[in-house]
């Protein structure tokens, strides 16, 4: 059956393919599926909120605590001995099996780069571009690969002692996850259940406490839920 004129225009603006996922989850309800979208859209937009306050966070305690025990000539960004930049070799097992080395600082290092030559090059200042870097740059930072050159000696500090760092790893990698599937207007719903909107924000509040070891006293922001109610459908959060 071919769409009415009153609401052809949901295909036109959305994308079919896109608003299918929508109607397959409302069992063909078009009106439903709608709902759906725009609550999709509003969940989004609260969770970004959260994630935008976390992401500043998140660059500044690590600013924080690396710069005060790098012993460099320069800021740790900008330093060509920085961990997050000079190369380290790491022998991983690739799609086909065959191990080969890796340099695990190669995007960082490419990322970095960007962004310094995009803030001035030479004249780049360390504000400029910690800010021009990504989540992913941050998140990076915590994966098992930097554990010994970046967890160790100086990210550790930002946390509450005796914080894992896988653990902590898997919660940001999570975030991370959740905010390119908001960036790219992405479902939220049915997702793996480490990046359901729920885990996102049982993962926000524990990392906040990044906050203490800056001598900023427990703060903790308060995360709201999307206005409103999920539409009724057929929908699973796990």
């Amino acid at each position: 059956m071919g769409l009415s004129v009153s609401n052809k225009w949901i295909d036109d603006w959305l994308g079919a393919p896109r608003f299918q996922k929508y109607v397959e989850a409302c069992d063909g309800d078009r009106s439903q599926a709608l709902q759906l979208y725009e609550w999709n859209i509003s969940l989004g937009q609260a969770l970004m909120r959260d994630i935008a306050h976390f992401e500043i966070a998140l660059r500044n305690a690590y600013d924080h605590v690396i710069g005060g025990l790098w012993q460099g000539q320069s800021h740790w960004l900008l330093d060509p001995e920085s961990p997050v930049v000079t190369p380290i070799w790491r022998v991983k097992a690739g799609h086909n099996g065959l191990k080969r080395g890796t340099d695990v600082n190669y995007l960082n290092r490419r990322a970095v780069d960007r962004a310094i030559h995009k803030c001035g090059g030479t004249s780049a200042t360390p504000g400029k571009v910690i800010a021009e870097l990504s989540f992913g740059f941050w998140r990076s930072l915590t994966t098992a690969s930097h554990e010994k050159s970046v967890w160790v000696p100086y990210l550790h500090h930002a946390y509450p002692k005796g914080t894992n760092r896988a653990g902590t790893d898997r919660i940001i990698g999570n975030i991370n996850t959740a905010r390119n599937r908001i960036a790219h207007h992405e479902p939220l719903f049915n997702q793996k259940s480490g990046t359901t909107p729920e885990k996102i924000h049982e993962g926000l509040p524990p990392l906040a406490e990044l906050h203490r070891t800056r001598g900023q006293g427990s703060r903790c922001v308060v995360f709201p839920s999307a206005n409103g109610p999920r539409p009724t459908t057929h929908l699973t959060s796990g």
